[in-house]
């Protein structure tokens, strides 16, 4: 499932990678927000099957949307998708 961006259209666009995968997102868009309107989809792979799961509380609450961030001089940073905005170039990864 995609979801359908029907505000903010007017916001400049910027790209990110995505496990290596350029993607858009929107000026001011959060890494989930990028990710799920880009059709990625998915954080993460459950533990406990073989389900793929991704933020759903939008607010860090729920623990589901993890993901690794290149930050300074390549280090791998451990962030919230649903917290942390898209930057223009920023590297993430899946966990």
């Amino acid at each position: 499932m995609t979801l359908q961006r029907v505000l903010d259209q007017d916001r400049a666009e910027l790209r990110f990678h995505l496990d290596g995968e350029v993607l858009v997102a929107r000026e001011g868009d959060t890494l989930l927000t990028a990710i799920l309107a880009a059709g990625a989809g998915w954080l993460r792979t459950s533990e406990f099957g073989d389900g793929r799961r991704a933020g759903f509380c939008l607010m860090g609450a729920c623990q589901e949307c993890w993901v690794t961030v290149e930050g300074p001089e390549s280090a791998m940073l451990r962030r919230r998708a649903c917290g942390t905005l898209v930057a223009p170039g920023m590297r993430v990864r899946r966990t």
